[in-house]
C-alpha cells in the first residue's frame, strides 16, 4: 500500500468534509479544503502562522476577500457531511445556543457592534450543533451571526423593541433555528429523528405553535411564567404532578459553583398552554409536556437545582423522563464546543478587515472545533475501535514511537490508547484518578503529534 504523509492525510479528511463545496469556482473549492487542513494543523496560530509561508498566507487572504466566499457557502458542504453522519443514528440532538465573540482589540474590523457591555465590540455567534445522545459531536447544521446596532441597543428603545413582531427581534433566531431543523428532518426522512434542544432563551410560544404543524421534536427549558388553558399556572401544575422517580447525574463546575453529584425527582404532566397576546397576531393554545426535575434534599448551604423542561413529546414513564433529561444534559456539550472554538482555535484573535471576511474564516474554524470534539467523544464512547478509523498509519505510529519509545505494534492499537497518548502530549498526566482527557489536552497534543510526524518523515528522507 502506498504510504501517505500526515499532510496528505489531513488533506484527505478536509477534502472529504468539503467534498460537495460549491463556491462558484473550482479553485475556491480546492482552496477551502487546503485552508481547512492548514487551520486544523495549527488552530492556535494566526492565519499567517497556520499557513507557514507568504504565498500561502496571501492565498488565504485572497480567499477570504473573494465576494463569492461566504460563511453560508463554506458551511454548506459541512452540513451535508453532518447529515451523512447523522443517518447512522436513530436520534440526533440539534443543540442551539449563543456566544459573544469579543473583537474590542481589533477596531479596524468593519461591521462590528456593541456586546453585552456596550464598551465592548464584536459579534454574536448562534450555531446549531448536532450531537448524538452519547455526546458525540457530528458538526454544525446551522449558523446565525449578527451585530447589534448601537443606537437601537440603547435603554430608551427597549419598550419599542418589546412591541415588535418576533421577526424583528433577536429572539427570532431561535424560531429560525427550529425551522432549519424542520427542513433538515424532511430531507433526512424518518430513519433518524432530529430533536431541537435549547435553553431558556428559546422559551417562545411562537416556536411551540409552529411545532404543532411541523411535528418536529423539541425540548427546551422553561423561562416564562406561563398560564394554562383555564387560568391555572404552569409551575403549579408541574409541582402537583405525580412523581415518576429519581434521576442522578454529575453537575459540572461553573462560575462560582463547584462540580457535584445531583439527585433529582422527576414529575411529568401533559398540559395546554394558553396563548399570550401578541400585537401582530393571536395565537392558539398548544399542548406540551411539562417535566419538572427538582433536587429535594440538597446538601446544607447548597442551592437546589430545579429545572422545568417543556417538550412536544409524551413523557409517561420514568424511563422516558430520564431519556429527556439526558438529552437536556447533552446541551452542556455546546459550552465545551464554544470553549474549543475560543480557547483552542483562538478565533477572537483573528485580524480581518470586514465582518464578511471574519465570518468566512469563522466558518472554517467551526469545522476545526467539531473535529476536536468528535475525536474526543468518539474515543470515550467507542474506546475499542482501532485507531486507524481516524488516524493515518504515519500518525499513530509516530505518536506511539515518541511517547512509548519503542517500536509500534503491527496492528493498530485502540482509539482510546492513541487518544490518551495524544492527550499526554498536551499535558494530560493520565494518572489513576485523572479521569478522561479533555479537549484542551487533545487539541494541544494533536498539534505536537503532527510535528512529530513531519520530523520522522524528514529523518527518513535523509
Amino acid at each position: 500500500m502506498e504510504s501517505r504523509s500526515a499532510g496528505q492525510e489531513e488533506e484527505s479528511w478536509a477534502e472529504e468534509e468539503l467534498r460537495t463545496a460549491d463556491l462558484g469556482d473550482g479553485r475556491l473549492n480546492r482552496r477551502a479544503g487546503v485552508l481547512l487542513r492548514q487551520l486544523a494543523q495549527r488552530p492556535q496560530e494566526s492565519i499567517p502562522g497556520a499557513c507557514q509561508g507568504w504565498a500561502e498566507t496571501q492565498a488565504a487572504y485572497r480567499f477570504f476577500s473573494n465576494e463569492k466566499v461566504t460563511a453560508e457557502g463554506v458551511l454548506l458542504a459541512h452540513v451535508e457531511a453532518v447529515q451523512e453522519r447523522a443517518r447512522q443514528y436513530p436520534v440526533v440532538l440539534c443543540v442551539q445556543d449563543t456566544t459573544e465573540l469579543d473583537f474590542t482589540s481589533k477596531p479596524q474590523t468593519q461591521g462590528l457592534g456593541p456586546l453585552t457591555y456596550e464598551s465592548a465590540l464584536g459579534l454574536y455567534l448562534h450555531p446549531t450543533v448536532a450531537f448524538t445522545p452519547d455526546r458525540v459531536c457530528l458538526g454544525v447544521v446551522d449558523l446565525w451571526t449578527w451585530v447589534r446596532d448601537a443606537q437601537a441597543h440603547g435603554t430608551k428603545d427597549r419598550a419599542s423593541r418589546a412591541s415588535r413582531p418576533i421577526e424583528e427581534k433577536e429572539s427570532f433566531r431561535w424560531l429560525e433555528g427550529y425551522r432549519r431543523i424542520s427542513g433538515l428532518q424532511k430531507e433526512m426522512g424518518e430513519a433518524t429523528r432530529l430533536v431541537y434542544v435549547a435553553d431558556r432563551e428559546s422559551d417562545l410560544f411562537e416556536l411551540f405553535a409552529e411545532a404543532e404543524s411541523s411535528g418536529v421534536a423539541w425540548l427546551i427549558r422553561s423561562n416564562q411564567p406561563r398560564k394554562l388553558e383555564g387560568g391555572a399556572r404552569l409551575w403549579k401544575a408541574a409541582e402537583e404532578a405525580a412523581e415518576l422517580g429519581p434521576i442522578e447525574f454529575d453537575l459540572p463546575a461553573a462560575a462560582q459553583r463547584p462540580a457535584r453529584h445531583v439527585v433529582q425527582t422527576l414529575r411529568s404532566v401533559r398540559v395546554r398552554l394558553a396563548a399570550p397576546y401578541r400585537c401582530d397576531k393571536k395565537l392558539q393554545t398548544v399542548e406540551v409536556t411539562a417535566l419538572l426535575a427538582r433536587e429535594e434534599e440538597p446538601s446544607p448551604g447548597v442551592e437546589p437545582i430545579e429545572w422545568l423542561l417543556l417538550t412536544n413529546l409524551p413523557v409517561e414513564t420514568l424511563e422516558a423522563g430520564r431519556e429527556k433529561m439526558h438529552w437536556y444534559l447533552c446541551r452542556w456539550q455546546i459550552e465545551v464546543y464554544f470553549r474549543v472554538l475560543k480557547s483552542g482555535c483562538k478565533v477572537e484573535q483573528l485580524q480581518l478587515h470586514t465582518r464578511e471576511r471574519l465570518e468566512a474564516a469563522l466558518a472554517l474554524y467551526l469545522i476545526v472545533a467539531w473535529r476536536v470534539l468528535y475525536l474526543m467523544m468518539l474515543g470515550r464512547n467507542y474506546p475499542d475501535l482501532p485507531c486507524n478509523v481516524v488516524f493515518a498509519a504515519e500518525e499513530w505510529t509516530a505518536i506511539y514511537l515518541v511517547t512509548q519509545k519503542k517500536r509500534p505494534p503491527r496492528q493498530p492499537p485502540s482509539l482510546s490508547l492513541i487518544l490518551t497518548l495524544v492527550a499526554r502530549l498536551g499535558g494530560f498526566l493520565a494518572r489513576k484518578g485523572d479521569g478522561l482527557p479533555g479537549p484542551k489536552a487533545l487539541w494541544i497534543g494533536l498539534q505536537r503529534a503532527r510535528d512529530f510526524v513531519l520530523a520522522l518523515e524528514a529523518r527518513d528522507a535523509l
